[in-house]
């Protein structure tokens, strides 16, 4: 099928042919009609694409704290990489479609086959010809709106969710600052509502279509038109509000704001416009300023969006769906009237001189639409899950790799050193998205890409697999792969739960099948295979304490997601295998206390203290924590045995202490071992030798971050042999 995307990096835009995303559960598959442009969000888009790396930070400055919190963290280096990662990615365009549901998953069956839909989202609803979309995010289309009508369902939340911010009433007076696609739409949905409406913009034609779509009046800012119709409509007490839906770097929407509004009247923000407040203005009038975040309720609330769980209607009326649906029956009644604001409807193949005459500033008009080919027209093109770039024949020797996940992770730290491995072959990239396969084909010269897992691990010509998905996942692949016969590199954790583990388990009896190795890294640092050759040959315990600042996550990180485990679960596993590896040694209890106030709950893992005991009576202490300031070193790990001590600061330098001094190692760079570990699982595949950490170390350490959290929830310590043995009686 085709999308299309943008490189950030370089700012270009393309119409790709990419694989069609697989259906999943809790949404459908949408065979896209008509997807309309946003000149607003995506013409930002496509500006701050063209900049120069400066500009681009200064118009991110978001990003950049991002970027400066990760150099004080990790380095310089490891910065640089992640920054020229994410602008040297492709990226979706579009979040507003109409278009018919050709399949549908689990958990949505309140959809058919067939059904005309309109959706939303950015990253879901994009230009491209086939789409998957989380049920909240689709509505049902009534029969009296035209699909191209539909496509703008997504902006008319938008604009209907600013309206609803107001609290207006009916007889009130509203301005609205900035004509383009939303100011256009919210001016016809406030007269609907029973309000007089003012509008406002500097284009002539836009106040043009304003005023023949109802305005009461609509003019420049600085002509004389818009205070005399404000003083008419009002009486002279001036407007109720004032909605701003203007965009870019000037004050004036703001300050004309303030010179029309009334005595404590509202400003509502919905356009990204500057907002310096003028205080004695605002102060004098009590002016209440507003924001309108987006669709509606469940906006950026990953379990609305994403795993489908509604708001009840009791306590949220109206929320981002129930906005598209009160929008499309404004359409179907007849008070909103799109086709005076769609200034062409484009054929989808001249995408890219589309969006290249919107960056010349040559695309007039308000809205763009594009016409998606019709099922007749596709010939065959759309519903593969995967396209093939012509393969080679496999070389003897060689590990043609198959790779499941391809996201910032895996294309950063674990990809590159497979690219330069001259014994390894990239053969086939499978993801959940398509332009995620694209991306990852372009940069790393996969001979296949598509979305559809199974059918990967049904591939005779791949010998091994690298899983590197969100953590719920990694159980299930990570058997099937087993089963296949594959060779298997799966990113830690091997599995969130003890169900499984034994899922995992059960694969490697049941096939014969144990050629399977965790993304456990920081084993294979120099530094730290420096620290076990201090401790060779020894004859005593260890006392081990690793403390690890993880730092503050993000309200919108995947960790939140409960399904997918927690932070501790999905990390723990590669400091607690620090403590495997130096000791040779099996875990046997766990024991953690909680570091949070009272009122954390038992499965609240962010900032814990965990003691492990192993067979050969060694203790090891793991501190994982958030409290610590931004600038606090990432990993300090502290060994003490036979007469010595050993630091590890940061992967950086170790620091010994020994009876007779000190010594201070460096080993180049902080290296925490990604490129030996992959080294490592490919000559294992190669050689047929033993993988370089066995079945049973990858078993005990995963029980062992699972029995960490056991014991916080109990509140006691978990003894693993007990642990295991009650999951299995169960």
């Amino acid at each position: 099928m085709k999308q299309v995307s943008q490189n950030y990096k370089t700012g270009s835009i393309r119409l790709s042919t990419v694989p069609a995303p697989a259906l999943q559960s809790g949404g459908v598959l949408v065979r896209t009609r008509f997807s309309v442009i946003s000149a607003g969000t995506e013409g930002m888009k496509v500006r701050e694409g063209k900049m120069s790396y400066l500009e681009k930070a200064k118009a991110r400055p978001d990003q950049v704290k991002k970027v400066l919190q990760t150099v004080q963290q990790q380095g310089v280096a490891a910065a640089y990489g992640k920054v020229m990662n994410k602008l040297d990615s492709l990226t979706p365009l579009g979040y507003s479609l109409s278009g018919e549901i050709t399949a549908v998953g689990e958990e949505a069956g309140e959809f058919v086959a067939g059904d005309r839909v309109a959706c939303a989202g950015v990253g879901y609803a994009n230009h491209a010809e086939i789409n998957f979309v989380p049920r909240n995010l689709v509505v049902a289309v009534p029969h009296a709106v035209r699909m191209e009508h539909a496509a703008f369902a997504t902006l008319g939340a938008i604009a209907l969710q600013g309206l609803r911010r107001s609290d207006m009433q009916l007889g009130e007076t509203a301005c609205v600052i900035g004509l383009g696609l939303i100011g256009q739409i919210l001016m016809q949905l406030l007269r609907a509502a029973g309000m007089h409406v003012v509008g406002i913009d500097l284009v002539p034609e836009r106040c043009e279509i304003a005023r023949a779509s109802g305005a009461d009046a609509a003019g420049a800012p600085n002509g004389a038109e818009i205070p005399s119709a404000v003083e008419r409509l009002t009486k002279g007490a001036g407007a109720d509000c004032i909605f701003l839906c203007a965009g870019g770097d000037s004050n004036k929407p703001v300050e004309l704001a303030v010179a029309l509004a009334r005595d404590r009247a509202c400003v509502v923000d919905i356009g990204k416009t500057r907002l310096d407040l003028p205080w004695k203005d605002f102060y004098e009038k009590e002016l209440n300023v507003r924001f309108s975040r987006s669709y509606g309720p469940g906006r950026y609330d990953p379990n609305y969006e994403e795993l489908g769980i509604d708001y009840p209607i009791g306590y949220v009326r109206w929320t981002e769906r129930r906005n598209m649906e009160a929008f499309l029956d404004q359409i179907a009644r007849g008070e909103v009237d799109l086709d005076p604001i769609i200034s062409s409807i484009e054929p989808f193949e001249r995408a890219e001189q589309v969006y290249q005459d919107l960056s010349e500033g040559k695309a007039g008009g308000l809205g763009i639409v594009f016409r998606h080919p019709s099922p007749d027209q596709e010939r065959g093109s759309v519903g593969t899950s995967a396209t093939t770039i012509a393969p080679s024949k496999p070389v003897d020797g060689e590990v043609r790799i198959g790779v499941i996940g391809a996201g910032n992770y895996a294309r950063s730290m674990l990809l590159p050193h497979l690219v330069s491995d001259s014994d390894a072959r990239l053969v086939e990239v499978s993801t959940a998205t398509s332009l995620s396969a694209e991306d990852a084909a372009r940069k790393f010269g996969f001979e296949r890409k598509g979305t559809s897992y199974r059918e990967l691990l049904s591939r005779d010509d791949i010998s091994a697999v690298l899983i590197a998905t969100r953590h719920a996942a990694h159980a299930d692949m990570c058997a099937s792969a087993l089963q296949s016969g594959k060779a298997v590199f799966v990113e830690k954790p091997l599995a969130i739960d003890l169900a499984g583990v034994e899922k995992v388990r059960s694969a490697i009896a049941d096939s014969d099948n144990d050629r399977l190795l965790v993304g456990f890294n920081r084993r294979y640092a120099p530094l730290l295979v420096e620290m076990k050759n201090r401790l060779a040959g020894r004859t005593y315990p260890l006392t081990m304490l690793f403390r690890v600042h993880a730092g503050q996550m993000e309200s919108s990180s995947w960790y939140l997601d409960p399904s997918q485990g927690t932070r501790f679960i999905g990390e723990a596993g590669h400091f607690l295998d620090v403590f495997s590896f130096l000791t040779d040694a099996r875990p046997t209890k766990a024991f953690s206390l909680s570091l949070r106030p009272a009122s954390s709950t038992p499965d609240d893992l962010e900032n814990v203290s965990c003691t492990i005991q192993y067979d050969d009576g060694s203790a090891a202490t793991l501190q994982y924590l958030t409290q610590g300031g931004s600038k606090t070193p990432k990993e300090v790990l502290e060994v003490l045995g036979g007469g010595q001590t050993l630091q590890l600061q940061n992967f950086t330098a170790v620091q010994v202490y020994t009876n007779r001094g000190k010594e201070r190692i460096r080993k180049g760079g902080a290296d925490k071992g990604q490129s030996n570990q992959m080294k490592a699982f490919v000559h294992a595949v190669k050689s047929g030798g033993a993988m370089p950490i066995s079945v049973d170390c990858l078993l005990d350490t995963t029980l062992a971050t699972l029995a960490c959290a056991e014991s916080m929830r109990r509140g006691a310590p978990v003894e693993l042999a007990e642990f295991w043995n009650a999951q299995a009686d169960a």
